[in-house]
C-alpha cells in the first residue's frame, strides 16, 4: 500500500501498518516546512518514520503533477491509506491503487466532515467524538463508511489532547479495515447525506476572545483552539494567551453587573472574569508576550492583574 499523511496525528496509523503483515511501499508527505527561531527545514513527522524504516518518501510540490501520479502508478500499490494529508486528492489519484483509497477521518462522520473536525467537536462543547474509516471520493468525506469508534471529550480536554486520544484509536481501528479488504470481508455503509455537517478550516482570527460571550462558550474557545492559534485577549493593549480556564460557578462578583471582561477577582491564586449572560471563567494558566506560560498565582505575583481591570478583543 502507498500511505499519505503529513502531521504527527497520522504517525500512530502509519507505525501500525508497517509494523503490521502489511508492506507499506511508499509514504506521500508535504513538502518539508522550515520551523523554530532559525526556520530551517524540518521534515514532517511522517517522513521522520517512514526514513527510519527505509521507506521511499514523495513529497510533490503539487498534487496536479502528472510525473507525481506515474511514480504512484509505477509503485503498483493494491491500496491507497490517507491520514491527515492535508490536500485534497483528485479523482485521477484515487483510481490509481486497484482497491482505491481509504481514509481515517477524526470524527463519527456524516457530523464534520472537512478540514477541522476535532478542534470544531471541542469548541462547540461536543461531548463525544470519535474516528470513521471511509472509502475517499471525489466529495470531500462524503465516502460510505468501513468502520466507526468513539471516544468521551472530558469538559475540560482540549484539542491537542483529544487528538493525541484519537490517533491510536484510529491506527488500531485502519488496520482491522485493511486486513477485512484484504480478507475480502469489508462491508461498507453509505453516509446519510442529511445528516452531513461541516468542519471548516481554523483561522487565526478565531483567537480573538469575544468576553460578551458565556463563560461556556470561551471555555470551549480556549480549549478547541490550542494548540493552534491559541484564544488570546488584550490587557492595557498587550496581548495575553489564555492557556487553561474553568467555569467558575456562582457569581463572585458585587450586586451591580460588572460589564464583560472585567477582572472581578484578582488575588491569591483566582483570576476571575465576568462574561456575558452574567457567567464567570476562571483563568488557571496564561501567558505574556514573549513570555512564558504562568499560573494566575505567578501572574499575580508579577501584579500582572488587578481586580477591576479590564480584558477586551
Amino acid at each position: 500500500m502507498v500511505f499519505f499523511g503529513t502531521p504527527a496525528f497520522a504517525v500512530p496509523s502509519l507505525d501500525a501498518l508497517i509494523n503490521s503483515p502489511h508492506e507499506v511501499v511508499a509514504v506521500v508527505s508535504q513538502p518539508d516546512r522550515p520551523k523554530g527561531r532559525g526556520q530551517h527545514l524540518q521534515p514532517t513527522p511522517t517522513k521522520q518514520l517512514a526514513i527510519t524504516h527505509g521507506i521511499p518518501v514523495l513529497q510533490p510540490a503539487k498534487i496536479r503533477d502528472s510525473a507525481f501520479w506515474q511514480q504512484i502508478r509505477d509503485l503498483h500499490a493494491d491500496l491507497g491509506v490517507v491520514v491527515a494529508f492535508g490536500r485534497i486528492l483528485p479523482e485521477e489519484l484515487i483510481a490509481i491503487p486497484r482497491l482505491g483509497m481509504i481514509n481515517v477521518h477524526a470524527s463519527v462522520l456524516p457530523r464534520y466532515r472537512g478540514a477541522a473536525p476535532i478542534q470544531r467537536a471541542v469548541i462547540n462543547g461536543d461531548e463525544e467524538t470519535g474516528v470513521t474509516i471511509m472509502r475517499v471520493e471525489r466529495e470531500l468525506d462524503a465516502g460510505p463508511m468501513f468502520a466507526v469508534a468513539t471516544a468521551p471529550i472530558s469538559s475540560d480536554a482540549t484539542s491537542g489532547e483529544m487528538a493525541a486520544i484519537l490517533a491510536p484509536l484510529g491506527a488500531q481501528l485502519l488496520l482491522d479495515v485493511v486486513d477485512d479488504l484484504a480478507g475480502g470481508r469489508a462491508v461498507e455503509t453509505p453516509q446519510d447525506h442529511a445528516r452531513a455537517t461541516f468542519a471548516s478550516k481554523i483561522t487565526k482570527e478565531e483567537g480573538a476572545i469575544d468576553w460578551s460571550l458565556t463563560a461556556r462558550v470561551i471555555h470551549n474557545q480556549v480549549r478547541g483552539l490550542q494548540p493552534w492559534p491559541l484564544a488570546s485577549t488584550r490587557l492595557h493593549g498587550a496581548r495575553l494567551v489564555i492557556r487553561r480556564t474553568a467555569l467558575a460557578g456562582a457569581s463572585p462578583a458585587p450586586p451591580d453587573p460588572a460589564p464583560a471582561g472585567t477582572v472581578v477577582t484578582g488575588a491569591g491564586d483566582k483570576i476571575i472574569v465576568a462574561c456575558g449572560e452574567e457567567t464567570f471563567l476562571e483563568v488557571l494558566e496564561l501567558q505574556p508576550e514573549g513570555k512564558r506560560t504562568m499560573t494566575a498565582r505567578e501572574f499575580l505575583i508579577g501584579r500582572g492583574v488587578t481586580e477591576g481591570a479590564r480584558f477586551t478583543s
